[in-house]
């Protein structure tokens, strides 16, 4: 069993990021979901990210680091698309860390740190064809070839948030596999 912190994307904490928590709370797993736009959901990545500007980045980022609070150690961080910039800034300087899981998007490790953990195994998954996490390759590229603890996973396809099952972007198909892995993942920290 593993302790997941789960970070939503910037549409914020969707009925799919919730299914997909289930899916691995139905394996025995704990996880976390925080809801850093405190309830409020947005129909378009435009829309979400229009919120998160307005609220401001940085008091977002806030937010995630404190749902951290009190979880001790252990935990696996995980994110998907802008919930990656939290969940990897806590991979890579929370000691103890168990693991990481960075959904559709990936952060040059150089912005937390001088290199990834050691110790601290790391799953990345996007779409190749898919533009914001086009902009990430050569970052999570980097990343899995700097570790022996790293895995790179690209998809074929072209949407961004393939895994969400709530959104039209939903790929069945990708995310079974995604789901397959990071479960294998899980299972092995």
């Amino acid at each position: 069993m593993a302790e997941v912190l789960l970070y939503h994307h910037i549409q914020g904490l969707t009925d799919g990021v919730r299914a997909l928590a289930d899916e691995l709370r139905a394996d025995g797993h704990i996880v976390h979901t925080p809801d850093l736009f405190d309830g409020r959901t947005f129909d378009s990545i435009e829309e979400g990210f229009a919120f998160a500007q307005e609220t401001g980045f940085d008091v977002i980022r806030e937010r995630g680091a404190a749902a951290a609070d009190g979880l001790g150690p252990g935990i696996v961080y995980a994110g998907m698309s802008f919930g990656v910039m939290v969940a990897q800034r806590l991979a890579q300087t929370t000691p103890g860390a168990r693991g990481a899981l960075l959904l559709f998007s990936c952060v040059p490790v150089s912005e937390f740190g001088e290199g990834w953990p050691a110790g601290v195994p790391v799953q990345i998954h996007g779409n190749q064809g898919d533009e914001f996490f086009d902009e990430d390759l050569p970052a999570a590229r980097e990343l899995a070839e700097a570790t022996d603890a790293a895995e790179l996973f690209v998809y074929p396809g072209d949407q961004h948030l393939f895994a969400d099952s709530s959104l039209d972007a939903f790929d069945p198909e990708a995310s079974a596999l995604l789901l397959e892995r990071v479960r294998a993942f899980l299972a092995s920290v």
